[in-house]
């Protein structure tokens, strides 16, 4: 059954908005040759307040652009408009569009024999040429004169020396600890920590440049070994933290004040002080300033 449309009119607009908002297309359930008799009667693409006719009419513009519209439709009839005629509507026709199909498809096949005859050419086990040990050459040469060293990272270790027993002289087992020299080692602040029946642990923070230094090495190697065994009785991690580079970085150029012991957390960090311009590490709390 044919419909009606009035497109030369605000009502008429709003009604084929109104329309369209159950409807995918003029009729049927495709497009077809009314969708193009009212697409071609638009004299421009509708208002964007008429949402649903907007949506329509991208729609049937992209089919347009890209394979046309060739079923026939029950038949619309557009008011105060002259009949449309088909062949003014820019519908490709089936065999243009098989045919550009088929020459996009030799096109690609050309492009990929290019690509298999270019891996041809490249022998991946032959010798390297002159032009190539000089490019090579040139390349080692410039990178050793630039003279930059990677940047290595560096953590932040918090960690838990817990002593034999109470009779432990906890001085000395600080003392054992911090005599441990390593290169890029850097040991911080301390403090000692009540663990229960008159017996208590040494907290201590450290900076670790990562590819000098390894807790687990340092801690099964020397402060659990001789000679500093004879006050430590164990070693724990409690916390492991990267430093970002870019922070470091930022320390370089930036005097920072000292931070203060922040007693108001439940889980207590150590305050980080580093120096500007050299960034070794050196951590202190409030009462060692």
């Amino acid at each position: 059954m044919a419909v009606t449309f009035c497109v030369t009119s605000e009502a008429g607009l709003k009604k084929l908005d109104e329309y369209l908002l159950t409807h995918s297309y003029i009729t049927g359930y495709q497009a077809s040759k009314d969708d193009l008799t009212v697409y071609a009667a638009l004299s421009k693409p509708p208002s964007p307040e008429y949402v649903n006719l907007s949506r329509w009419y991208n729609h049937i513009d992209a089919l347009l652009r890209l394979s046309g519209v060739s079923a026939e439709g029950c038949g619309v009839t557009i008011e105060g408009s002259a009949p449309v005629i088909e062949e003014a509507i820019a519908t490709p026709p089936a065999a243009d569009t098989k045919a550009s199909f088929h020459s996009l498809t030799e096109l690609y096949a050309s492009a990929a024999q290019d690509d298999d005859d270019q891996d041809d050419d490249i022998d991946l086990f032959g010798e390297e040429t002159e032009e190539e040990k000089k490019a090579s050459e040139e390349r080692a040469a410039a990178a050793k004169a630039s003279g930059k060293k990677k940047e290595s990272g560096k953590s932040s270790v918090l960690l838990d020396v817990k002593p034999w027993d109470d009779e432990t002289d906890m001085q000395k087992l600080e003392e054992a600890v911090r005599s441990i020299k390593m290169d890029g080692l850097f040991w911080g602040a301390s403090k000692l920590v009540p663990v229960g029946y008159g017996i208590k642990k040494l907290q201590i923070m450290l900076t670790i440049v990562d590819d000098l230094v390894s807790v687990d090495s340092l801690i099964e190697d020397h402060l659990t070994a001789e000679p500093a065994n004879e006050y430590i009785q164990s070693c724990d991690i409690v916390a492991f933290n990267k430093i970002c580079m870019f922070f470091i970085k930022t320390l370089e150029s930036v005097d920072l004040s000292q931070l203060a012991w922040n007693r108001d957390l439940e889980v207590k960090m150590f305050p980080l002080y580093f120096s500007p311009g050299n960034f070794d590490g050196t951590i202190c709390d409030e009462e060692s300033s």
